[in-house]
């Protein structure tokens, strides 16, 4: 199961938070598909930035945007003046106002997003692509991962017939639902066409409070049943 099925998407409710956090009994796919909107336009307005994800949020009155992304000085621009743009930009693709936020990603070598999308970079400047997925997770290895795991899909170094690579160091459980391992995916546009590239990263087991043992805690132990069979009788 863990093997097919998205890493993050397995883990959801578990260990993993969603990426769109609203409610809606109403509009819910106009709401989602503007979710959608919105999540493409800042991929392609602020590709060069490094963002790692997109975080949404939705109140009666306004929607809160917060941008993950490990070079924020893009984003915001001389006095702030980039993000005013991109403010606007999304105020004008809904009715309703936008808070827009930005958050520094610390650590980019241990982000699965930002590293599938350094790989495509590479590819596109014609690294040969064993070399550009061993130093990479050789580099995010050293920085603390417990596992990396890359993979190249496509007409790798221009051959004939697709066909798909991967390197790994470390441990990766995917079927593992407590291991926190982040993924992340993006193409490579090459002469010889697309090369699909996926990253995960594995960061240690994460003990999550999960609704099961809350719930453990908040419903009231049931009284001990009676033994069943007739009852002794009475001297």
């Amino acid at each position: 199961m863990g093997q097919k099925v998205h890493p993050v998407g397995f883990r959801l409710g578990f260990i993993k938070p969603w990426r769109s956090r609203w409610f809606a009994m109403k509009g819910y796919a106009d709401a989602l598909h503007e979710d959608l909107k919105f999540r493409r336009f800042i991929k392609e307005r602020v590709y060069h930035a490094g963002v790692s994800g997109i975080d949404i949020e939705r109140k009666a009155d306004q929607i809160r945007v917060v941008i993950h992304t490990a070079r924020p000085g893009i984003i915001i621009g001389k006095k702030g003046s980039e993000v005013d743009k991109l403010k606007a930009a999304l105020s004008g693709m809904t009715k309703k106002p936008i808070q827009l936020d930005i958050v520094e990603v610390r650590r980019a070598e241990l982000d699965a997003q930002l590293i599938a999308e350094q790989i495509a970079s590479q590819l596109m400047r014609r690294v040969a692509f064993r070399r550009a997925m061993k130093k990479t997770v050789q580099s995010s290895m050293r920085l603390g991962a417990q596992g990396v795991q890359i993979a190249c899909a496509g007409r790798l170094a221009g051959a004939e017939i697709a066909r798909r690579e991967w390197y790994r160091e470390g441990r990766m459980p995917l079927n593992t639902l407590r291991a926190n391992i982040d993924y992340g995916f993006t193409q490579a546009k090459t002469t010889y066409g697309l090369i699909g590239v996926k990253c995960w990263v594995y960061h240690g087991e994460a003990m999550p409070d999960t609704l099961a043992a809350k719930q453990e805690r908040e419903i009231p132990q049931a009284a001990p049943r009676r033994p069943r069979g007739p009852s002794p009788a009475q001297g």
